[in-house]
């Protein structure tokens, strides 16, 4: 394969002719194991499923789970059917479910029991009341008119919903007269898959990714970490980010390897993976791989066959390198970057590159994409060593925003030039370097939050008069979300209570960590709030904090 023009269900039948029986994925924990053509005849079971319960051509499907086995199968089989798969971050909770369902114009919904704190089915049924009434299939409800149909994956039958197991069985009983005919009526510049990226105004975006986009945006990973039949990927990222479905699952597919499944990270779980399966190569951001090698039970692990693997999502300490590549074996590990509505990856090292280039730079361009920065005011090109904002043009970027024609037009210009809102250096032999932001985007262990999307959520907190969200710097995760308050008159506001009203209504990572009450904020002679004052007395604060704390004992 040099440039793929295959659906995804194309690809994958294709694979699955050239070699039936190799492993495709494996769940090294209870032993669970797929060859391609035992993968794909449960794919095609989903999808006639899917068909039989009305799901079709361009619905929209979500799916809010771990990466639990039959995650992978949805995905394939809603893109044989043409159906778009929504991915649903598992750490969110009913507000931000909500707007999701609405925005996306959601049509099915696949879940699980839950995730830590949050119990999916009882959020479900708190949002949708009439699924409880209501048979299934029938689903009419006031507050997501588009919603029919919610299924549960897995052999438990709940009320209102499908299951896993009946979908099957409706497969086997249906022609597969109907999903041949879809499967040849499809194009690969559909879209099949929606991402939801955190918005500068407030609001996430669905970013709409084709299989054109996907499929050879992982092909050229896996290229860049020489990728053949024999690797084997340990997988510990979830399957809603691009990192874990195109940098992982298509990178593999593209090139007939296998997948090794972690259902949720754990150190130990990774590293008992690799040694039980002889993995090639493990993926995670720079947080994962420092809780793996400083484990306590690190040293009792084989991991000789390591060879290769990508770490990305924040900038990784040196130290941190040289550990993963000497302790871990991974010799020939890569650093990608890029952004959701690139497919994700437009910069990424290759395995021989030196360890400086590794650790300071994300690489060169990617084939069949073009890379230049930009001054950001002017929009001029500029050269090399000169800092502007890094854009991509090419096959991998995204159809643009679901129902945001404005939010589209403001991030890909009319010369097709997708605009990532990063700083960026490119030095003389063609290496990229991520220098800052330009959008004020916070990254808390790889997770990217933007601050106004917090920001509009804590402004429905009664007592909050106005609200400034930052980054504060942190050793482990890299950044931790600070808010500052201006309570109401009259309303004693304490931060105990700002994380209170926000743990059960947002995902975790997005609740802040720190709350300071304040009276106003540092502005700019033209009134805008200066953020980076904002940064710095959050440290401040933080230090006084810590001192008064250690007088005490």
């Amino acid at each position: 394969m040099v440039f793929s023009e295959d659906t995804m269900g194309d690809f994958l039948e294709k694979e699955v002719e050239k070699h039936p029986d190799r492993e495709f994925i494996i769940y090294p924990d209870r032993n669970l194991r797929f060859t391609y053509q035992e993968f794909n005849e449960r794919v095609d079971l989903l999808a006639k499923g899917l068909l039989a319960i009305g799901i079709g051509k361009g619905d929209h499907v979500g799916i809010w789970a771990k990466n639990v086995p039959d995650w992978l199968t949805f995905m394939f089989a809603t893109s044989k059917i043409g159906a778009v798969l929504v991915t649903i971050n598992t750490a969110y909770k009913s507000h931000e479910l909500a707007y999701l369902m609405k925005q996306s114009d959601m049509k099915a919904l696949a879940i699980i029991d839950g995730f830590r704190d949050i119990n999916y089915i009882e959020t479900v049924y708190q949002l949708v009341g009439e699924l409880k009434t209501h048979s299934r299939g029938n689903l009419k409800s006031k507050e997501f008119p588009h919603l029919k149909s919610v299924i549960y994956i897995g052999p438990e039958k709940h009320r209102g919903m499908y299951n896993t197991r009946e979908l099957m069985l409706l497969g086997k009983h249906t022609s597969s007269e109907l999903l041949d005919q879809i499967k040849n009526s499809l194009s690969n510049q559909e879209v099949i898959n929606m991402q939801y990226t955190s918005g500068t105004t407030g609001f996430p975006k669905g970013v709409m990714l084709t299989h054109r986009n996907i499929l050879n945006n992982g092909y050229y990973i896996g290229q860049r970490q020489h990728f053949t039949s024999q690797d084997k990927l340990c997988l510990p990222v979830p399957l809603f980010h691009c990192f874990g479905i195109v940098l992982g699952v298509l990178a593999i597919l593209t090139h007939g390897g296998t997948l090794v499944m972690i259902e949720l990270f754990d150190p130990l779980m990774v590293l008992a993976a690799i040694e039980k399966e002889r993995c090639t190569a493990v993926y995670g951001v720079p947080t994962m791989f420092i809780a793996e090698f400083t484990h306590p039970m690190f040293d009792l692990f084989n991991l000789s066959s390591l060879r290769t693997g990508i770490m990305a999502g924040s900038t990784c300490p040196i130290e941190a390198m040289k550990r993963v590549m000497e302790e871990m074996h991974m010799k020939e590990v890569t650093i990608a970057y890029g952004l959701t509505e690139a497919s994700p990856v437009f910069t990424q090292t290759s395995v021989d590159d030196p360890l400086e280039k590794k650790v300071n730079t994300v690489g060169t361009k990617m084939p069949h994409i073009e890379v230049k920065i930009v001054d950001p005011e002017t929009g001029e090109t500029l050269g090399a060593n000169e800092p502007g904002e890094i854009c991509c043009r090419g096959y991998n970027v995204m159809k643009g925003y679901y129902k945001m024609p404005q939010m589209t037009e403001e991030t890909i210009d009319s010369q097709g030039w997708l605009h990532s809102g990063d700083l960026a250096v490119m030095d003389e032999e063609g290496y990229y370097s991520i220098v800052g932001r330009i959008k004020d985007m916070i990254i808390r262990g790889g997770e990217n939050i933007y601050p106004r999307e917090i920001e509009e959520f804590l402004y429905t907190m009664d007592g909050v008069k106005d609200v400034q969200v930052v980054g504060i710097p942190d050793e482990k995760y890299g950044e931790l979300v600070g808010a500052f308050i201006i309570p109401e008159e009259d309303y004693d506001l304490e931060e105990a209570d700002v994380r209170d009203y926000a743990i059960p209504r947002i995902a975790r990572y997005k609740v802040p960590k720190h709350v300071f009450m304040v009276d106003e904020f540092p502005l700019t002679a033209s009134g805008k709030v200066q953020k980076f004052k904002l940064r710095e007395l959050a440290l401040e604060l933080l230090k006084q904090k810590g001192e008064k704390e250690e007088k005490l004992y």
